[in-house]
């Protein structure tokens, strides 16, 4: 019974960007009731169930899995920096001050703060087809008290598995495109939040790169954004790293915020806003979006005049999806 409970809790921690293959649910009409409350619904109820946020200076640490290029860790890096760095126009800061509104129990809000404070390489110590307990094991094997190199942080640390382009996982490009959890104190010895993401630039960027690649069933009127750095895969991520980002410091334990009385089936604070990019947005369209003088599509700005197309996030004040690019702010 053990191991069918945890299965389902951790299974609930998934997403992918968008869109359902099912046409009636890309219909408009069922998002965009007002172009100024994109996503939003009087039965939305975004409650608090007494668990910890992450507060206090969040530390991230990167585990690279497989192979990565230079360039494309470069991009992540970048966005993560972004978060704490601050930018002309609609920045990365800006977007993650909506995250920033959610609280403890002690009125303590989710940190200002994501330091990338320590990376590792794991070249496919459990291959490169993974589940979500050998997640876990990735993550033990990169920690200082099982040989690795990183510390263990359960009170401010988030640990980041990113999978290179050449690696499957458990529901991957079905299900989910990443997803968040916490690793059980009997793998690791610890409880600590942690974040996976594949690169799906090879397997299945139609998928978990959309809006840079659209699946084949939304036929030929619908048509791919221009990747702001000129990678689908990566460029793609990032909307997935920021959305789980997002959840797993409002939701590290899933015990805090959420929407639903069933942990095992969590309503995060990124899922809500899935698909929404910017004003107007709903039923397979981003929304207005920014187009950089080369044509790329982006809506968030970071450290050294970055680009990045990141989901908007669901505010606990206006009961809504918003962002930094909103029109009407």
């Amino acid at each position: 019974m053990a191991l069918v409970v945890m299965i389902c809790v951790s299974r609930a921690e998934g997403f992918r960007p968008w869109p359902p293959s099912d046409e009636k649910l890309r219909d408009p009409k069922l998002y965009m009731a007002s172009m100024a409350n994109e996503g939003s619904s009087s039965y939305v109820k975004m409650e608090y169930h007494m668990g910890p946020v992450l507060t206090g200076g969040t530390q991230a640490f990167v585990i690279w899995y497989g192979y990565w290029e230079l360039a494309q860790k470069s991009i992540i890096r970048d966005f993560l920096i972004s978060i704490s760095a601050p930018a002309e126009g609609p920045s990365v800061q800006k977007w993650w001050r909506t995250v920033q509104l959610y609280s403890d129990q002690t009125g303590s809000n989710v940190s200002a703060s994501i330091s990338l404070a320590g990376e590792a390489e794991d070249d496919y110590s459990q291959g490169k087809s993974l589940s979500r307990m050998s997640v876990q094991e990735v993550i033990k094997n990169a920690l200082i008290d099982h040989n690795g190199s990183l510390p263990a942080d359960p009170g401010h640390g988030v640990y980041l598995v990113l999978a290179a382009a050449d690696v499957e996982m458990q529901d991957y490009c079905r299900a989910v495109c990443g997803f968040h959890y916490f690793t059980y104190p009997s793998v690791t010895g610890y409880a600590l939040p942690y974040v996976w993401v594949g690169n799906s630039g090879r397997l299945c960027p139609d998928v978990c790169a959309y809006p840079f690649a659209v699946p084949a069933y939304m036929g030929p009127s619908a048509k791919a954004l221009k990747a702001p750095n000129g990678d689908v895969g990566v460029d793609g991520m990032i909307s997935v790293v920021a959305h789980e980002l997002a959840e797993v410091s409002t939701n590290p334990l899933i015990n805090a915020w959420f929407a639903g009385g069933d942990p095992t089936a969590p309503v995060e604070i990124g899922d809500l806003c899935e698909g929404l990019y910017g004003t107007g947005g709903g039923g397979g369209y981003t929304g207005m979006v920014l187009r950089d003088g080369g044509g790329a599509s982006y809506n968030v700005v970071g450290v050294g005049g970055r680009r990045f197309l990141v989901q908007w996030v669901w505010s606990p004040i206006l009961n809504a999806c918003t962002g930094p690019d909103r029109l009407d702010e």
